[in-house]
């Protein structure tokens, strides 16, 4: 049986850190719960929009392989029989929903692109889309603003809604090796090496620190975090494991609110 995860305290001296498994079967249980939790937690926040918006894991048996949300159902309902799981030539081998054209087109490609990346969240967020109007990097205007500071790009080409996988294919040629890219006149995309919960966590931090620089820009000039210290910043926060431990109290929360999505 896995360890979900260990909690730091001086009865048990255990690390919190991502669990282990005793079987792919296990481990692709966890992932997709996981991937269900970071659904709704992103819905609670409100980062849900339309018809937009994916967050995908890879299935850990299969590298060629993802699990994703199907078009049209709400984020704020989604459960475990509605997740699909798509190949790299956009074969649903389960679910029988209807596949976001948009989310295979991205999100292939970046999983193809990056074999270090296990999970990959994209959203239409309000101040998201806001600052990618700017065309703009994030500038470390904050502690939090330093998780992405030399670790992050800008994608400056909008061509409309993205359904040719060349575009995919230049969305991961933009994002690199880096974490986050923000999408031009779109949104912002994140990705998790460790788990969906890093990829969720970034993308939480990184639409609230557009939404600071964008409050800070408006009251005036921002004094910047220099950058000595930004890099040195970045190293604390903006590691793997500070962006999978981000995400443990929001799942815990979740649990708590919302114990249904954990029932089969």
């Amino acid at each position: 049986m896995a360890l979900d995860r260990g909690v730091l305290d001086e009865h048990t001296h255990v690390a919190l850190a991502p669990p282990s498994f005793d079987s792919v079967e296990a481990e692709r249980a966890h992932r997709k719960r996981r991937l269900i939790g970071a659904y709704r937690i992103c819905a609670r926040f409100g980062y849900d929009h339309w018809v937009a918006g994916h967050i995908t894991v890879r299935d850990p048996e299969h590298e060629d392989r993802f699990w994703a949300n199907p078009l049209g159902v709400s984020w704020r309902l989604i459960e475990e029989p509605d997740l699909l799981l798509v190949d790299f030539d956009g074969n649903v081998l389960e679910g029988d929903r209807p596949l976001n054209a948009a989310a295979f087109a991205i999100h292939s490609e970046l999983h193809r692109a990056r074999h270090d990346v296990n999970a990959v969240a994209h959203a239409h967020t309000v101040y998201g889309r806001a600052w990618s109007a700017t065309g703009r990097l994030i500038e470390p205007t904050s502690q939090d603003a330093c998780a992405f500071y030399g670790d992050h790009a800008v994608f400056d080409d909008y061509t409309g809604v993205v359904y040719d996988l060349e575009e995919g294919k230049r969305i991961a040629e933009a994002l690199g090796t880096n974490k986050a890219v923000i999408l031009s006149n779109h949104g912002l995309l994140t990705v998790g090496t460790t788990s969906v919960d890093e990829a969720a966590w970034w993308f939480i931090t990184m639409e609230r620190t557009c939404q600071a620089q964008l409050l800070a820009e408006a009251a005036g000039t921002p004094v910047l975090i220099d950058e000595e210290q930004a890099r040195k910043t970045s190293e604390q926060v903006g590691n793997h494991m500070a962006g999978w431990r981000g995400f443990q109290p929001l799942y815990d929360w979740l649990v708590t609110v919302q114990p249904d999505f954990l029932e089969e």
